[in-house]
């Protein structure tokens, strides 16, 4: 469908619902969070809201406006309509579509994640490329407390490790049925396997463009997590839910395309990386840091990224380290289009649109401006004295929410790439957050202060 006309792509989607016998479209965008928001319409209101959009108070999304500007459009993007599996299909179906969200007098909206991420894909057209990126997104389940459906635990499902083959149980059949309803919407799936620690799987998505990606990753954390509910458990996207094992990471595999050609790979280079993803993998470590509060824009997210639980922490690059922040995934004769580079940062509760477009920004900025990347680290850099990696100059990602925000607060390139509106929110908003923890008197403290002081 992404290659037809608004008109054609309208069209189809009357018909759709026609021939499915549609009642209820919902209609999803995301706030600055990257928390999805959605309301319903009923199809006797379809033709008019592709034709004019939808209006709601955006006075109430986070980070959307300001109670005297409150009134916004959500404007169905007809290429995302989808039937949505997990509803019962009896007597009618329910659909979705994802929106770009418009001020009433029809001009889009600035703090729209969306509309962000176009405008960055827009920048890297004009310089020639088509961005692609691959995100593996992990995650866990846990049981649900059967007497009260509020009170979230975390205990685990299995005790699996990864790539392990467990016995058919209740986790494995989630996951089956996950990517099952994930390709009924359209979305292809590469691999699904369970990960390090116990009860963490992930669901890996076929490689696509980024606004698609995008879309399909705010779909994947929702049907992740309906398919849980429906056997009676849970699943979250929390960076870092239990002390002591691996959190989870949304690892992004990304390259530039110009048509069909990758502009990442070079025949004669030893990475088989041309001078496009040398100086792109330069403006992501250099820029790293900055973007850090973008990619893990939660309290918890700190609690991931430190050195021992596989989560990069240092500014450096590599093919086959893991402990690496960009990792090269080894080139196979004849598959130059898969040559790519993996950024191991982000963790999957970030926004996708705001992420995606950060990393590019950096990548880009890289490009524009022909920066250089250090020599590449085969070692463990979590092994390497300090001295060490003073001598080479590696240096680390934030270690605190404080500190990423501060970073990203005196970032160009990340006002450059959110906008004014989004950035200045963003901020606001995370500056809340840390204050907020910062108050909060934990267990730990507890356990810690309370019998000796």
């Amino acid at each position: 469908m992404a290659n037809r006309s608004r008109e054609e792509a309208k069209e189809y989607v009357l018909k759709m619902s026609k021939e499915h016998e549609v009642k209820f479209i919902r209609l999803w965008f995301t706030d600055i969070l990257g928390i999805l928001k959605s309301f319903a319409i009923t199809v006797e209101e379809l033709e008019g809201a592709l034709e004019e959009g939808m209006g709601f108070d955006g006075s109430s999304i986070q980070g959307f406006a300001r109670i005297d500007e409150s009134d916004m459009v959500a404007l169905p993007d007809p290429d995302t309509f989808q039937l949505v599996p997990w509803r019962p299909r009896e007597h009618s179906a329910v659909a979705r579509m994802f929106c770009d969200i418009l001020r009433p007098g029809g001009e889009l909206f600035e703090g729209d994640p969306r509309y962000v991420l176009k405008k960055n894909l827009k920048r890297a057209a004009e310089m020639g490329f088509t961005y692609y990126v691959g995100p593996e997104l992990e995650y866990f389940y846990f049981k649900n407390d059967e007497n009260d459906p509020n009170c979230y635990t975390t205990e685990v499902l299995d005790h699996g490790g990864y790539f392990d083959l467990t016995p058919r149980d209740a986790a494995v059949d989630m996951r089956k049925e996950t990517v099952l309803q994930l390709e009924e919407m359209g979305i292809g799936v590469e691999y699904s396997h369970h990960e390090v620690a116990p009860s963490q799987h992930e669901i890996d998505m076929r490689y696509t463009d980024a606004l698609t990606m995008a879309d399909n990753v705010m779909t994947y954390r929702l049907v992740v997590k309906e398919v849980a509910l429906q056997h009676g458990a849970y699943a979250t996207f929390m960076p870092k839910p239990i002390y002591g094992i691996n959190g989870s990471g949304m690892h992004v595999h990304q390259s530039l395309f110009k048509g069909d050609i990758n502009t990442f790979f070079d025949a004669k280079d030893p990475y088989h990386l041309s001078r496009v993803a040398k100086s792109y993998i330069a403006g992501l470590l250099k820029h790293a840091p900055e973007i850090t509060a973008v990619c893990n824009q939660w309290v918890n997210s700190y609690k991931r990224l430190v050195p021992g639980y596989e989560a990069p922490v240092y500014l450096s690059w590599a093919r086959r380290n893991r402990s690496d922040l960009v990792r090269v995934p080894e080139y196979r004769p004849g598959r130059e289009k898969s040559t790519r580079i993996e950024f191991r940062s982000p963790d999957p509760a970030c926004n996708p649109y705001l992420a995606f477009s950060v990393m590019l920004a950096a990548g880009l900025e890289g490009i524009e401006k022909g920066y250089e990347p250090p020599e590449p680290v085969e070692e463990n850099v979590y092994e390497m004295p300090s001295a060490e990696l003073q001598k080479r100059g590696i240096g680390t990602l934030p270690a605190s929410l404080l500190e990423a925000i501060l970073l990203t607060e005196n970032s160009e390139v990340v006002r450059k790439a959110l906008g004014d509106h989004v950035f200045e929110a963003f901020i606001q908003n995370k500056k809340i957050e840390w204050n907020e923890y910062r108050m909060q008197v934990t267990e730990y403290e507890l356990k810690k202060y309370l019998p000796i002081l």
